[in-house]
């Protein structure tokens, strides 16, 4: 079995964890979610409100495929190493990153590499890099 690099290593911990999303709900909706819990139907408010959002996101899951297809996004995660941006330099080429999911840039890339390898960035979800490559790239994420 061929050895894994640095980069392939880190990009299999480059997990997504929860985000802490916060929404105003008015008196009687957040009264309801109440009672449903207090009924048993939901264990806690934070189960009620994810599974609304996952049926929802089921009942637009055509039109979120095809956005995804339209605008050639990377659906998931995606791991952006040193070794990896070190070959884009290489070729003289540029990538415009386009992830619905996680974005990942490792902690071994400077700010410097960035710039020189990376156009744009479009991230859907989270974008995770150093603060150092973040600061840099600022006027390129969207």
């Amino acid at each position: 079995m061929p050895a894994r690099s640095a980069t392939a290593a880190a990009a299999l911990t480059a997990r997504p964890v929860d985000e802490k999303v916060s929404i105003n709900l008015g008196c009687v909706d957040l009264g309801q979610i109440d009672l449903l819990v207090q009924e048993g139907f939901y264990a806690n408010r934070t189960d009620l409100i994810r599974t609304a959002i996952r049926n929802q996101l089921t009942t637009h899951a055509d039109v979120v495929r095809d956005v995804v297809l339209r605008k050639t996004l990377v659906l998931g995660i995606q791991h952006y190493g040193n070794d990896e941006l070190q070959a884009v330099k290489a070729a003289k080429q540029k990538l415009q990153l386009r992830v619905l999911g996680l974005a990942s840039i490792a902690d071994d890339v400077t700010p410097a590499l960035a710039l020189a390898t990376i156009e744009s960035i479009s991230v859907l979800g989270t974008l995770r890099a150093p603060a150092a490559v973040k600061a840099a790239l600022r006027s390129r994420i969207r």
